[in-house]
């Protein structure tokens, strides 16, 4: 029977929310009608997240499960989920009750009927504090202005995807705070937002923290290069590689033009070593052929690399077999 959605759900120790998620999911689903798969991705918790997993889907056909050896991340927990979805549109929720599959139909409908490839939820009233809200107001404005996509929101856990969609983004690091960015840069350019319900946490405690914070940001300067030069790049090390070049040419025609005039007037020429400017030559000179030869080696491997990332898995329920 063909799926109409699949709901990919990360989780790190969240033992205590996982049944009435389940059930909510069930619930709202049954409701309208939609033939639906759980994917519960248990990202190496210390708790008893594992052992409800596997009871939930002995209660449940629709669960299934997959277990990290040691945590890997949430994005790492993503994609296992988006490789293993038959859904035809695919839903992503945190764990912790704070998205409502209450929204599930709403985005179904966005994907199925209005033609969007990605619709991502948009928390506009939020129950995090402050110490969490104003990073990630800083955090959704700097993601605007260098990847050009108007969304409010780019951290919500809840979003909506085309099954093409995931099978076509690769997401690694903490990549999975831009997957609407990749989307568009893989060519899925129809991108829309919804305002969802979010609801203050009721188990357990947010995993979210400064170092989380800050490597978001680093990720988000990675994802800017690569998405520019990630199928060129000899273009980027290259650009670099040339500047270097000319400052080293540039340096040595002055050296020579100096030692030639002072010949010319009579004077001592003196040694070439003893001008600062014959270092920077030498200096730029190396820079920019270690440049050419990054770029070279980069542009190598990326032809002869094809597979994508792999993570230890410890155990499975019902999970589907990848080809």
């Amino acid at each position: 029977m063909k799926l109409d959605l699949s709901c990919v759900v990360p989780l790190y120790n969240e033992d205590e929310s996982l049944p009435e998620l389940v059930a909510w999911i069930d619930r709202v689903c049954t409701a309208h009608g939609l033939n639906y798969e759980i994917l519960l991705v248990n990202d190496g918790s210390s708790d008893r997240s594992w052992e409800v997993i596997q009871e939930l889907a002995d209660a449940h056909a629709s669960v299934k499960g997959l277990s990290f050896r040691r945590n890997q991340g949430k994005s790492a927990a993503l994609h296992m989920g988006f490789q293993a979805a038959q859904g035809e549109v695919v839903i992503t929720l945190d764990a912790d009750l704070q998205d409502s599959p209450d929204e599930i139909p709403a985005l179904v409908d966005l994907i199925r009927k209005d033609g969007y490839d990605v619709v991502s939820g948009w928390k506009r009233k939020r129950h995090d504090p402050l110490s969490k809200t104003l990073p990630t107001k800083l955090f959704n404005w700097a993601t605007r202005k260098m990847s050009g996509i108007e969304l409010n929101d780019f951290n919500c856990g809840l979003k909506a995807y085309r099954n093409e969609v995931v099978k076509a983004v690769e997401v690694q690091g903490e990549m999975h705070r831009y997957i609407p960015v990749l989307a568009k840069n893989a060519g899925f350019a129809r991108i829309g937002e919804k305002v969802v319900e979010h609801r203050a946490r009721k188990y357990g405690s947010t995993k979210f923290g400064l170092e989380r914070f800050v490597n978001g940001f680093l990720d988000l300067l990675t994802l800017t290069v690569v998405t520019k030069f990630s199928r060129r790049p000899m273009h980027f090390f290259g650009m670099g590689g040339v500047l270097m070049l000319v400052v080293s040419f540039t340096a040595l025609a002055y050296l020579g033009v100096t030692k030639l005039l002072r010949l010319k007037a009579g004077l001592r020429p003196g040694l070439i070593a003893d001008d600062p400017w014959f270092y920077i030559s030498l200096t730029t000179l190396v820079l920019g052929t270690l440049l050419f030869l990054t770029g070279l080696l980069a542009e190598l491997i990326l032809r002869s690399s094809s597979r994508g990332p792999r993570y230890p898995v410890g155990a499975t329920v019902r999970w589907p077999e990848n080809d």
